[in-house]
């Protein structure tokens, strides 16, 4: 179709559903109430349509019944009348249709009418972008992709329940907790660590989990142990976003793990035959868990949403991890500065949990200050909207080690604290977890 083709047609519209809509609502009070959720004056295509509803809306909101005698007399009071067709032309809508029953089919081809008109706007101005060549290609794609977002929700009608339902739900919830009691009622996805779980009820659909430590104390091997207990007892669908490792290197941490492996004979190759068979095994164990790893340096934002989406469409992810919060890379990261970026990322991140509707696991650093100290929720590096957008916060902590062991060793495992700094819809506190460095583990004390 060429453009003259498309210049020349009529946006979509459909004068006699805009009509017979407005007519519904003189007759009927409910009818305004259904329509008040929905629409609005601009998503008439008929401008005089658009004046009359915004007058029954207005009288609607000052507990006045919308009739033809009450629209008549505000649309003279603000001057408007002759320009919506007159006394006659109101006065005709209530004869379109016998009954307001079918209402929210007119409301619903009124709204679609609209959403087509703006979507033609839209592909309009990405046209119009996408042949500027000043602009960045990626910033014109998320533009672009914000706003068919922008529309796709607009699209949407509000969703409610009544509360009698949600008393239901409730009440059948508390008896679900009653009868699982004594095995601990994980209503999310479960970390596998059996005090943490405790704490969190597994972690919720939608939410924002963060944890945070400093360089070295394990947060890598920690929400990779997550990601595995989470695939393999839960069978849930993974998501592991490393912006730090490359997907070899955590691909030997998991064989570690699974294998009880020291992490430095695979990567050295110094094992007996007896050794390898059992990473082979613990390949194989680990060969069909639906973990799913995106190794990307310096990753832009935009591609981290994008994938994400995709991942959910395509292998509905049931938890995402993100390694680590502040290696993502805004898409104006330029013009922006550094607590300006991360509170940037951190919103997005709690909206991409939201959307998706599941739960988002995000690593991040803590200051310096709270090297060897307890870290608190003002520890967490780069802005306070981390701590403000997160549901639950979680640091690691271990106290330093100030005498060397002896031979220099390591231990075979270090005590490790957990500490929910923050639980939105929960319990705070600590649980102690294990960390076996030389397979890259942790376990429950």
């Amino acid at each position: 179709m060429s453009d003259l083709t498309i210049k020349d047609k009529i946006p979509p519209h459909n004068e006699e559903a805009e009509r017979a809509a407005l007519g519904a609502m003189l007759l009927d009070k409910e009818a305004v109430a259904k329509s008040k959720f929905t629409l609005k004056p601009e998503d008439f295509y008929n401008p005089a349509n658009g004046v009359v509803y915004e007058a029954i809306c207005a009288l609607d909101d000052l507990n006045v019944r919308a009739d033809i005698l009450s629209v008549i007399d505000i649309l003279k009071k603000s001057v408007k009348l002759d320009a919506c067709g007159g006394e006659p032309y109101i006065s005709a809508l209530t004869n379109v249709v016998p009954t307001s029953a079918n209402i929210a089919h007119y409301i619903q081809i009124v709204k679609e009418c609209s959403l087509r008109r703006d979507l033609i706007r839209i592909a309009s101005e990405i046209t119009a972008c996408a042949f500027d060549i000043s602009r960045d290609a990626k910033e014109v794609i998320a533009h672009a992709q914000e706003s068919i977002f922008e529309i796709a929700s607009r699209g949407q009608s509000t969703p409610y329940k009544y509360l009698s339902k949600i008393l239901y739900d409730t009440v059948m919830h508390v008896h679900e907790a009653m009868k699982n009691k004594d095995k601990g009622l994980i209503l999310g996805v479960p970390s596998g660590f059996t005090k943490l779980d405790a704490l969190t009820s597994g972690f919720q659909k939608s939410e924002m989990i963060v944890i945070g430590a400093r360089p070295s104390l394990g947060k890598t091997a920690l929400a990779l142990n997550m990601a595995m207990n989470a695939a393999i007892k839960n069978k849930t669908p993974v998501a592991f976003f490393s912006l730090e490792m490359s997907d070899i290197a955590l691909g030997l941490r998991m064989l570690s793990a699974e294998a009880h492996v020291d992490s430095m004979s695979l990567k050295t190759g110094f094992m007996d035959s007896a050794t390898y068979n059992s990473i082979t095994m613990a390949a194989g164990n680990l060969y069909e868990l639906p973990i799913y790893i995106i190794d990307q340096p310096n990753m832009k934002l935009f591609d981290l949403q994008s994938s994400a989406m995709r991942l959910k469409a395509e292998k509905n992810i049931g938890i995402i991890f993100i390694d680590y919060l502040q290696l993502i890379v805004p898409e104006n990261s330029g013009r922006m500065k550094d607590y300006e970026q991360v509170t940037e990322i951190s919103r997005s991140i709690k909206g991409l949990a939201k959307s998706l509707d599941v739960p988002i696991v995000a690593l991040s650093q803590v200051g310096r200050p709270s090297e060897g100290n307890r870290p608190s929720l003002a520890s967490l590096r780069g802005s306070g909207s981390i701590e403000q957008d997160a549901d639950v916060v979680i640091f690691l902590h271990r106290e330093r080690i100030t005498d060397k062991p002896q031979g220099d060793k390591q231990p075979e495992s270090l005590e490790t604290e957990l500490i929910v700094a923050k639980n939105r819809n929960g319990a705070v506190g600590e649980c102690k977890l294990a960390f076996r460095s030389k397979f890259t583990q942790f376990i429950d004390v």
